[in-house]
Parts: structure tokens; C-alpha cells; sequence
């Protein structure tokens, strides 16, 4: 059993030496994550309809990298389960700022989650902590996106390159997955937990893995900015066929950039 990362203290003034001291060795316990699972399971199974399908595409050992798109706040849970039902304790990068809530930051640790310090000079470092989790069996989610999706028909948006890159440096396979309904439960910007998730009737969400993206072509080139705006582009074009899948419907020729506050233009004679 790997053991937990100790908790830290708050930083000194200078930055650098703050960033250096939160990284710690990535370890979990045991007894923690069959908590979570023992609490967090039948909770989700009971609010929530959950369809699966795909999960023979996610090796059963070894490290693994998920990239889903981000529709909700409630995406973490379908997430996860998705992940647990299919052999697999999920580990995701969290904002640091959870970590040091009383209570849930201790839990986090314990269960071998990865703390993403936004904002600060060593925010990449957190790609480093993935790549040694994988390099132990892990199986890490990432959200591409990086944030919920903000394309007006809810189609996934051009993505950040960090899942490329920690795939391209870890070799870790990366596995597309695509949920649909969670936007239906809690959509971004709404505070209605209650009426999203406790009245009738139950939602129902449904998630789909698909096949291990090929990035041979891009392989050992994790440096080359280029290789992994292309990589990058190859996950979440599967990702986004997945979505077009579970919608019944044609995704867009070109994902929504929200830098250039444009609209998300579906092909001709797209339903």
C-alpha cells in the first residue's frame, strides 16, 4: 500500500519556494478510497440514471489517462463512477485551493488526488506529479478543456495541450470519453443543487469510453508546440465524435475558441 502525502503548511512570501513546498511524493491509502467508494457510490447510483458503455476500452492495469468533456459541476461524480465501475479508482487534477479546505483536503490527500496551483510559476508541476501517478498504475482524469465547456450548443471547445503533453512524456495511453446529461443535472453557472439533483424525476447520464487515440505520430516530440496542438486536436476530435454519438446529432467542423468569442459553426446539413 502506498502511503500518504503529508499535509503542508502555508508558503513562504516568495512564490518559488511556496511551489517547491507543496509537492509532495503521490501516495494514497487504502482504507480512504474504500470510504469514498462505500459513501460516494451508492450516492450517485441512487440520484443519478447512469448508463455506461465502452468500458472494455479502459486496461484494466497499468497507468491510464481519461479525457471526457466538461459540461457540469456534477461531472466530477459520473466521472468517477464511470472510471470505479470499469476497474479503475479515478485520481483527478484539483484546483490547490480544495485541499486546503478543513475536512476535504484531507480526504483528497488521502485518496491520492493531484492539486493544480493556478496562477502560480510552477503550475505545469502538477503535469510532473501525473506522469509519476501513471508511472505507478494510476488512472488520471484530465479535462482538456480545462474548464466547462463554454461553446453555446455545448459542444466541446479547443483545449488546452496539457493531456497531450502528459501522454507524450508519461506514454501513458490516452482514452476518449464523452458524457451527455450531467448539463441537464447542474450547468455551469447554476447554483440549484437541490432541484438538480433531489427533485424528480432522476436524470440520466449517459457515458461512453472510446479506443485509445493514436499518437504514435507524435511521439517523442512532447517539446514541439506544434506536435501537441495536433495531439491535442486528435484526443478531443474523439472526444467530440463520442459527443455527437451520444447527441444523435453532427458535431461542428471547428470547436468553439472562446478567445475569439466566435460561434460554433456546425457543417452543412448538420441536424
Amino acid at each position: 500500500m502506498s502511503t500518504p502525502a503529508p499535509a503542508g503548511a502555508a508558503g513562504p512570501a516568495n512564490r518559488a519556494g511556496q511551489a517547491t513546498s507543496d509537492r509532495r511524493p503521490w501516495g494514497y491509502s487504502r482504507p480512504w478510497r474504500m470510504l469514498s467508494v462505500a459513501v460516494l457510490r451508492p450516492s450517485l447510483r441512487l440520484l443519478i440514471k447512469n448508463r455506461h458503455s465502452g468500458q472494455e476500452n479502459i486496461p484494466k492495469t497499468g497507468g491510464v489517462i481519461l479525457a471526457p468533456n466538461h459540461l457540469s459541476y456534477v461531472d466530477w461524480g459520473t466521472d468517477a463512477l464511470f472510471s470505479y465501475e470499469s476497474g479503475r479508482y479515478p485520481v483527478f487534477l484539483i484546483k490547490a485551493s480544495m485541499f486546503r479546505v478543513k475536512g476535504i483536503g484531507h480526504f483528497l490527500r488521502k485518496a491520492g488526488q493531484l492539486p493544480v496551483h493556478r496562477g502560480r510559476a510552477d503550475a505545469a508541476l502538477v503535469l510532473k506529479d501525473a506522469e509519476r501517478a501513471l508511472a505507478k498504475g494510476a488512472c488520471v482524469i484530465i479535462y482538456p478543456e480545462a474548464t466547462a465547456t463554454r461553446d453555446p450548443d455545448l459542444w466541446p471547445m479547443v483545449s488546452k495541450t496539457g493531456v497531450a503533453r502528459l501522454a507524450l512524456t508519461s506514454g501513458a495511453p490516452v482514452i476518449p470519453v464523452a458524457h451527455w446529461g450531467t448539463n441537464a443535472i447542474l450547468p455551469y453557472g447554476s447554483k440549484k443543487v437541490f432541484s438538480g439533483l433531489f427533485l424528480p424525476p432522476r436524470k440520466t447520464v449517459r457515458t461512453v469510453a472510446g479506443p485509445a487515440v493514436d499518437l504514435s505520430p507524435w511521439a517523442g516530440k512532447e517539446n514541439s508546440a506544434r506536435a501537441l496542438r495536433e495531439a491535442t486536436a486528435a484526443i478531443m476530435g474523439a472526444v467530440t465524435e463520442l459527443v455527437g454519438e451520444l447527441r444523435g446529432e453532427q458535431p461542428p467542423e471547428i470547436p468553439y475558441d472562446p478567445a475569439l468569442a466566435g460561434p460554433s459553426k456546425a457543417p452543412e446539413g448538420a441536424g
